[in-house]
């Protein structure tokens, strides 16, 4: 079993940060990659960062940082703008140690709401 949980999440408003973590346990045998992603409402989930990669709206403001030997992901994100509200998710590309090939694990989300 693999679980992958984020924490961070909350109200703030525009001009503030948050700081949001994800942690990935259980059955891991290795790690392939760790990102984030979010759902705002009525839209398409949405890559935010990866590696070094990160959408074009977040360039600048947020920053996403991995910690291997713990299995945890951060993302600091700044200047944040009523656009970034939505569902934060924490995705995790793993292999565990029942299966050789590598999978995505999802977080539950968390929430951001940025006010105006």
């Amino acid at each position: 079993q693999v679980q992958v949980v984020e924490s961070g999440g909350g109200l703030v408003q525009a001009g503030g940060s948050l700081r949001l973590s994800c942690v990935a346990s259980g059955s891991i045998f290795r790690i392939n990659d760790m990102g984030w992603y979010r759902q705002a409402p009525g839209k398409q989930r949405e890559l935010v960062a990866v590696g070094t990669n990160y959408a074009d709206s977040v360039k600048g403001r947020f920053t996403i940082y991995r910690y291997n030997a713990k299995n945890t992901v951060y993302l600091q994100m700044n200047s944040l703008k009523p656009e970034d509200t939505a569902i934060y998710y924490c995705n995790a590309v793993l292999r565990t140690n029942y299966d050789y090939r590598y999978k995505a694990s999802w977080g539950q989300g968390t929430q951001v709401t940025v006010s105006s």
